[in-house]
């Protein structure tokens, strides 16, 4: 269904500051996507007649033609703020990689007395990495302030970097709000894709696709830009595959409802022969009598089984899709819940909420579990302090517990796979206890010991982080 816009009144033009915001322009789209939603519903109606003098009434209350020029004006005001904020952050890292002095703090091998701390350390490898931990320091003070993550905001600016240099054409119908975000993607995800030193092939891309990038909808832009793509490089597509196949990969995102979604990269003719295996046993398994599935189902369980006791097992039991598989489990259940007195969900490591059938379910047929007592108005679990620096296996899965990710903001890097670091370095007399132990990631580990990025603890014992500009953030609370 279209929507349309209401004209913004005259009385709506000294507010032209109000307009250019594109916070405020995208709260206004939404608002008036649930007005026509509400209001359209009657046009589009099958038992409506667009021309019947009701639907022709309706129709002018919508509106005239002045509706799709603000329309316009105002897509056009919001693609630009995202463009230039792409900008921004790649002149902000930028500078931050020119002057890391603000994020890292000043270059020791200055001093005349400087000496290597790692083997094989120099000069320059030291400086490139105060410049590349510049980089990660002030994109992460940037995400705590806009409510990004680190790495969305050195995507943003990466966006910015490939298209204005490898696609100037491009570029400049961005900054101009002629470009829509999902065809800007795509062009950096195929640009980004040319050999870094091929500028004839970067030239030939933005020569083709900035003549369809403003006007080609998003399906139709990537089919003919990949073409583009393809014209563009000059190195086979058999030694370029080969390199590409290196890049296979599987992994798991967590969906709501206790679901999960497996992902798989690999070569596109292992991948299709994969597909039509498990459209061969769905197939088969929609003609036992009395099968009710969906297609889409069958094919799914189709896949569990495969992964089970074998594809007979999907016909056995149809509701039962991890038969066979044997998981180590950590389940969190809050201690009311337990006691029978509320319905508050388990957690499932990992992945969050799932209902209480499961969690039973998957902790009876699971080698090992963990139930987790946690305190029913503040979600703590009991401290425990040690006087050794190697933090014992008891500690390690409290700290896990109370932090399910890496404690740096906005970071969803599971805890199992993080360091645990020691808040005030054992050195300097912190202890290995709850209170002095959060989990880093690889990448935001280095961030908290080598920049100007502290990491703090308050009277109530609250952890909070102060980026080096200053800034405040909270560590995230446990989801439990």
């Amino acid at each position: 269904m279209e929507v349309r816009f209401r004209s913004t009144s005259a009385e709506v033009d000294p507010l032209a500051e109000l307009w250019a915001d594109p916070v405020f322009a995208r709260a206004y789209v939404a608002a008036e996507n649930a007005w026509a939603a509400e209001h359209l519903d009657a046009v589009w109606a099958d038992d409506v007649d667009p021309d019947s003098p009701d639907a022709a009434a309706l129709y002018e209350t919508m509106g005239d033609e002045q509706d799709i020029l603000d329309v316009h004006a105002i897509v056009h005001r919001a693609r630009a703020a995202v463009v230039a904020q792409d900008a921004l952050f790649h002149s902000i890292l930028t500078r931050a990689a020119v002057e890391p002095e603000r994020w890292v703090g000043p270059d020791p091998t200055l001093d005349p007395l400087w000496q290597p701390r790692r083997e094989g350390e120099t000069v320059t490898t030291v400086r490139a990495r105060r410049r590349n931990l510049a980089v990660r320091s002030a994109a992460a003070d940037i995400a705590v302030r806009v409510s990004l993550t680190d790495h969305q905001v050195r995507d943003r600016a990466h966006r910015a970097a490939v298209l204005s240099c490898r696609c100037p054409r491009v570029w400049g119908l961005c900054v101009a709000g002629e470009v829509s975000e999902q065809n800007i993607r795509i062009t950096v995800d195929l640009a980004a894709s040319l050999p870094d030193d091929d500028t004839a092939s970067w030239a030939a891309f933005d020569d083709a696709v900035s003549g369809f990038a403003a006007t080609a909808a998003p399906g139709r832009f990537r089919t003919r830009a990949r073409a583009a793509r393809e014209r563009a490089y000059r190195e086979p597509l058999q030694e370029r595959h080969a390199r590409a196949a290196d890049g296979r990969c599987v992994w798991v995102d967590p969906l709501l409802d206790g679901m999960a979604q497996l992902s798989v990269i690999g070569p596109a003719a292992d991948i299709h022969a994969i597909d039509a295996h498990i459209d061969d046993l769905a197939t088969h398994l929609a003609t036992v009598d009395g099968e009710t599935r969906t297609k889409a189902q069958l094919r799914a369980d189709a896949l569990f089984g495969l992964f089970s006791q074998g594809a007979h097992a999907v016909a056995k039991d149809p509701d039962s899709p991890s038969s066979g598989i044997v998981p180590t489990v950590r389940v969190t259940i809050p201690v009311l819940t337990l006691m029978g007195h509320s319905d508050e969900p388990a957690t499932l490591d990992g992945f969050g909420p799932i209902d209480l059938d499961t969690a039973k379910t998957l902790a009876a047929t699971a080698d090992t579990w963990i139930r987790v007592l946690t305190h029913p108005v503040t979600g703590t679990v009991m401290d425990v302090d040690r006087k050794a620096y190697k933090v014992p296996e008891d500690l390690k899965r409290l700290i896990r517990i109370q932090y399910p990710t890496c404690a740096f903001p906005g970071c969803q890097r599971p805890s199992d796979t993080c360091d645990l670091d020691h808040r005030i370095r054992w050195a300097d007399g912190g202890t290995t206890s709850r209170d002095n132990l959060t989990p880093e990631c690889p990448a935001h580990h280095p961030i908290k010991d080598e920049t100007r990025w502290g990491l703090h603890r308050d009277d109530t014992g609250r952890m909070y982080w102060v980026t080096p500009t200053g800034y405040r953030s909270d560590i995230d609370p446990p989801p439990f």
